[in-house]
């Protein structure tokens, strides 16, 4: 009996859970995502989690544990889809080596626990580096090197010219190559 009450506070938690959380946690995902069905994906990811974990635990700060899977689904999704370095990002060097070598470390599968950790650390600065830019900047960025989406799907999908878009992404990358350069220089020497 005393099974079937715990099941019944945690299944009620869980539909609480949803109904204060579920439209905001929605739309938060939705400008970080290319469209409403991957948005969609990932919050049914963050729930499935969201389950799992509170019929081992109860969860403390609910709010904030789900904004953080969510952002940690983004940031997977993001990564599966990128088969290339961020170009613009590190372009401009004068040892092409080096950026090749960027470019195998970071999109490889596997390898050492130091380069697991240094490519987890270039994809959390990067978001957080991100999260600093101004939103029509980040979205043009994430667009572009993220989803694949061309400058022409951009104006078509905003309404905004393309020459305004090409010059949003430059001020992402400007802003992307000052603040992550240190760290650049630190994966390249290691």
């Amino acid at each position: 009996m005393a099974t079937v009450v715990m099941t019944e506070q945690k299944t009620t938690h869980m539909l609480d859970t949803i109904r204060a959380y579920g439209k905001n946690l929605l739309s938060f995902i939705r400008k970080r995502v290319k469209n409403d069905a991957d948005a969609e994906d990932i919050l049914q990811d963050v729930w499935y989690q969201f389950s799992a974990v509170v019929n081992a635990e109860p969860v403390e700060q609910t709010g904030a544990w789900l904004y953080r899977v969510a952002r940690n689904k983004i940031i997977d999704k993001h990564r599966k889809r990128s088969e290339t370095l961020l170009d613009d990002l590190f372009g401009g060097s004068d040892e092409e080596e080096d950026s090749l070598d960027l470019d195998n470390f970071l999109i490889t599968d596997g390898g050492t626990p130091e380069t697991e950790y240094l490519k987890t650390m270039f994809w959390d600065e990067l978001f957080r580096a991100l999260e600093e830019l101004p939103e029509e900047q980040r979205q043009v960025f994430i667009w572009h090197e993220l989803d694949h989406l061309s400058f022409e799907e951009m104006a078509e999908l905003t309404g905004v010219k393309i020459q305004t878009l090409v010059s949003r992404k430059r001020y992402a990358v400007l802003h992307l190559r000052e603040r992550l350069k240190q760290l650049y220089d630190d994966i390249i020497k290691s």
